[in-house]
């Protein structure tokens, strides 16, 4: 690959280049901020339950938060390569120079669109459903045998990150041809893991989960072929992952492995003093020459309110860390342009393992163990599982019963494929789309009332 070739206007359902002010990227983070999935983000739980009296973040803050990052990170390192074109190439100057600031953005703002309700709690109950229900007989045939190997392992590794592909490059019933319209570009750069699920290899980076379902394999080969992204294996499908992918994961990966740890401190969980020694830590490890962290303590002093101080040290953090993610991508762009750099640029930051692994050992053990933290996981492992119960056989059935008849109408329009098709995995993305759509709150009301635990009223 080369940087002047691993970038178009191209949309997904079109091929016409879009004119006028607004450039197509630009167009992509529009789209994406106005639409109602990426609203719904609102209503899903980042780490911990959303209390009424301190305001923690959600999907959508974090998505918003990642946004911000990465357009950082794609103004600074996007700067950089343009010097490169500035003499010979002037398609290539303008993009790095102006644009490839809005692909990252646009692909921040989208790389969690694809989670279902309660996160990775929701993608393992969905797992752990066909997995515990393999030999359930459905009309006088397991479960399992409705769908061949691919489908199987889709279904039984339910992922967010293809169901975002799914959810931004599907025509749904009813809805625009090519979902959202996003250029190739901008989703390439969400592609992380660029495999179908029986290519997982978690021994690679590009591995180690799967970026597609089956129903988009072609629309991915399509992006892929008209951005030069690099094939490994034809059967199963692998890709090298397109550059602008290390961008959007470094964005994220800045943001949730800090902020975790800002909210642990407004939640009461973590002590103010663990939180500015882990940070206070990290800078020191990620600059240790030009007294930064001795600087930034001695603002953190003069904050008299934790939470602005705490703040005010996370986004020095952010910063240096953003700053040094740039200086490995740029170091290392020859092995990531030739699909060879088998790791993020976080993990490649000089000095800075150790204290990570200090933020690391403290989110797992003192965050994601917090008992609300494990009790929103089991409630939403107990409440996806409970509707897939409700779905999945009314939609595989030829001759439902009364009751499942009735379940079949609660799907939305555009979730109404199944009417039109005989493949039975292609019935059953439809559930995993409504399910997946459903913000916590949704789906926990809509299982109640299911369930018969509440009793919907009109009016």
């Amino acid at each position: 690959m080369e940087f002047q070739n691993i970038y178009t206007e191209k949309r997904v359902g079109s091929d016409k280049i879009p004119t006028g002010a607004r450039s197509g990227f630009q167009r992509d983070f529009d789209r994406l901020i106005f639409s109602s999935a990426f609203r719904r983000l609102q209503n899903k739980t980042q780490v911990f339950p959303l209390p009424g009296t301190a305001f923690v973040h959600n999907r959508l803050t974090h998505s918003l938060e990642v946004a911000s990052v990465g357009r950082s990170l794609g103004k600074m390192i996007g700067e950089r390569i343009s010097m490169d074109y500035k003499s010979g190439n002037d398609d290539a100057y303008e993009f790095y120079r102006y644009e490839l600031a809005n692909v990252i953005a646009a692909a921040c703002l989208a790389h969690d669109i694809g989670n279902p309700a309660f996160g990775h709690s929701g993608e393992k109950a969905i797992s752990s459903y066909f997995i515990e229900n393999a030999h359930t007989q459905i009309e006088g045939q397991e479960l399992i045998g409705f769908f061949n190997e691919k489908e199987w392992k889709d279904l039984t590794s339910f992922e967010g990150n293809a169901n975002a592909v799914r959810v931004l490059t599907h025509s749904f019933k009813g809805r625009f041809q090519g979902g959202f319209g996003l250029t190739y570009t901008t989703i390439a750069s969400i592609l992380k893991y660029p495999c179908e699920s029986t290519a997982v290899l978690k021994k690679y980076k590009h591995r180690k989960k799967y970026g597609f379902f089956q129903t988009e394999k072609e629309t991915v080969e399509k992006i892929a072929t008209e951005l030069g992204m690099i094939p490994e294996t034809n059967d199963p499908i692998v890709y090298k992952r397109h550059p602008f992918v290390y961008l959007v994961e470094a964005a994220d990966d800045i943001c949730y492995s800090i902020i975790d740890m800002e909210d642990a401190h407004r939640l009461g969980i973590l002590p103010v003093e663990t939180v500015r020694d882990a940070f206070i830590e990290l800078i020191n490890a990620i600059k240790p020459k030009g007294g930064e962290a001795d600087k930034t303590l001695r603002y953190f002093k003069d904050i008299k309110d934790t939470n602005e101080a705490i703040a005010f040290v996370r986004a020095r953090v952010i910063n240096l860390l953003a700053n040094a993610a740039v200086d490995v991508f740029y170091d290392n762009k020859e092995a990531i342009l030739s699909g060879t750099f088998n790791d993020t640029l976080i993990d490649n930051i000089e000095g800075r393992t150790g204290a990570l692994k200090t933020i690391q050992d403290i989110s797992l053990h003192k965050i994601y163990g917090h008992d609300t933290v494990i009790q929103v996981e089991i409630a939403g492992y107990n409440v996806m599982s409970g509707l897939l119960q409700l779905f999945i056989p009314a939609l595989l059935k030829e001759k439902p019963s009364h009751k499942e008849e009735k379940v079949l109408k609660l799907f939305p329009y555009q979730f109404t494929e199944f009417k039109d098709t005989s493949s039975k995995y292609e019935k059953v993305m439809n559930a995993l789309d409504y399910l997946s759509g459903m913000t916590d709150e949704y789906a926990t009301e809509i299982y109640r009332r299911l369930q018969g635990i509440s009793i919907p009223r009109h009016g």
